[in-house]
């Protein structure tokens, strides 16, 4: 079925104000949600809402806490989130470093026991819609082996970075660290697809393009095997320390996925001297369009087209949503 974006949003408000949250917070929050499955994230969005809404009913997730400011230095703020509900102060936290770059030229903070920020995405895309250059990521559960390791003990790390853009698709990256995320790892199964390539192993050890046998191993494939393996590392290590939140190691020993840490970074360009970035931006991705298509390719693309587009045919034809999905979603209504 196709559900429209404010027929989505209006539920999934609903719902959110039956679990105590203000109506600000509600109507951020289901925004947060809808936005994410309009632009083509069902997995963090309309497909992911009603584990949240267990989390906050079995008592995970703090809707009615508040992030805390522990530390400040300069541009830097550290916040205690005290495990609320982690996209909305993954969205403030990112409103507060835009902020201080408009001031300061940079703006970051750090946020400790926080909660799943859904797609990180939504965060750097709100730096560059302010006009900022937006860098975040977060670290997760161990859920991805090291490179040469058969059990997770290193986490599927997501990093984004966002560029403005005044015509044309933005820049966007948004992405895991390994080959699949497990997002779309489900995509694929509910669609019953095959991986393009590899994406991991299953549990005999055999690389496979199975989503199912992935999932089920736990054994992702990091991006440039031993590359994103260490990327990963430093990533956590990087949140932890400036964070002074769980690491992906203590994350691994709580009963679900709860306490993460993450990092917003705001940058105006403006305060470095940039002039010219919309057509220096410009000029960039269209050279990289430029290229010749390779045999199997039907384009060339950069990070940010794919989602404008879902974007723009959701906007138009609803949001395609698994009738069982919205169904469950439906029976959260009080």
């Amino acid at each position: 079925m196709r559900i429209r974006y404010e027929d989505m949003k209006g539920v999934f408000e609903e719902i959110l104000l039956s679990r105590g949250l203000s109506a600000h917070d509600a109507a951020l929050g289901a925004k947060i949600f809808a936005d994410n499955s309009l632009c083509g994230v069902l997995s963090h969005g309309v497909n992911r809402f009603p584990r949240v809404i267990e989390y906050i009913d079995k008592g995970g997730i703090d809707v009615k806490s508040e992030c805390e400011v522990v530390f400040t230095f300069g541009p830097f703020e550290r916040w205690n989130c005290h495990r609320g509900f982690g996209p909305l102060n993954a969205a403030k936290a990112m409103e507060r470093a835009i902020e201080i770059s408009k001031k300061a030229g940079v703006g970051v903070v750090a946020l400790g026991n926080n909660n799943h920020w859904m797609r990180g995405g939504t965060y750097a895309e709100m730096a560059s819609s302010a006009g900022s250059i937006g860098i975040c990521w977060s670290n997760t559960m161990p859920n991805m082996p090291s490179w040469g390791a058969r059990n997770p003990t290193i986490g599927n790390n997501p990093l984004c970075i966002a560029v403005p853009r005044k015509s044309g698709a933005p820049f966007l990256l948004d992405m895991a660290i390994s080959q699949y995320s497990y997002g779309k790892l489900e995509r694929e199964r509910l669609a019953g697809r095959t991986l393009p390539y590899p994406g991991g192993f299953d549990e005999e050890g055999n690389l496979t393009s199975d989503p199912s046998l992935i999932e089920k191993s736990r054994r992702l494939l990091p991006m440039g095997y031993w590359k994103g393996s260490g990327l990963s590392i430093a990533l956590d290590l990087l949140v932890t320390l400036l964070s002074e939140g769980l690491s992906v190691k203590e994350i691994g020993e709580l009963e679900t996925e709860i306490g993460l840490s993450q990092i917003m970074i705001a940058l105006d360009p403006e305060k470095f001297g940039i002039d010219d970035l919309d057509s220096r931006v410009s000029s960039t991705l269209e050279y990289v369009k430029s290229a010749t298509v390779a045999e199997g390719f039907k384009e060339i693309s950069y990070p940010g087209e794919g989602l404008a587009r879902a974007r723009k045919e959701n906007e138009e034809n609803g949001i395609e949503v698994v009738d069982e999905v919205w169904d469950r979603i439906l029976s959260f209504r009080c």
